[in-house]
This record gives C-alpha cells, sequence and structure tokens, in this order.
C-alpha cells in the first residue's frame, strides 16, 4: 500500500504538511474542518504537492523533515524543485 506525504496551500498563504494513505479524502476532511486543528484555524485551498513513498515510517520521517524546514524551503519543494525533493528523500535512504 502507498504511503503519501502532501502539501496544502491554506488561508492566509499557510503551508501544511501530513501524512495520508488517500490524499484526497484526506483533503476533503480537512476542507469539512474533520482534518487538523491547523486547517481548521486556516482552511486549505488546494494540494500542492504530494510525495509517494514506501513505508508508513519513511513518510512518517519525511513529515518530520519537511515541517522542520524554514518557510522559503517549504515554499520551493512545495513549487516543484527537484533537486531539495531529491536531496531530502536521499536523506531518507541514508537513514
Amino acid at each position: 500500500m502507498p504511503h503519501f506525504v502532501y502539501m496544502l496551500r491554506c488561508a492566509g498563504n499557510r503551508i501544511y504538511t501530513g501524512y495520508a494513505v488517500d490524499v484526497e479524502a484526506r483533503f476533503e476532511q480537512h476542507k469539512s474542518g474533520k482534518g487538523a486543528k491547523f486547517t481548521k484555524a486556516f482552511p486549505p485551498e488546494c494540494i500542492l504537492r504530494k510525495f509517494e513513498l514506501e513505508s508508513h515510517g519513511m513518510a512518517l520521517r519525511l513529515e518530520a523533515r519537511i515541517k522542520k524546514l524554514p518557510r522559503p524551503q517549504k515554499e520551493l519543494l512545495a513549487s516543484g524543485d527537484a533537486e531539495l525533493a531529491k536531496k531530502l528523500l536521499e536523506e531518507l535512504a541514508d537513514n
């Protein structure tokens, strides 16, 4: 079963990063106010990017790593920066 880490654009130009096995269903939960505390306060507008990973553990590690990135790097990653994505995924493989 695939595991996904996803990034959402939310109200106030904020970025939310989360984990799901079905990103579209999880996005709908967030939109309906039944997702996370953050997305209740800042409703999601769109899915910016998603990453498919082999395992639950890898997905959770990537989610945590993305959440620690400074805002400019999150924006780069969300806009499709392949080099940054490659670097993050390589770091996961090294652990």
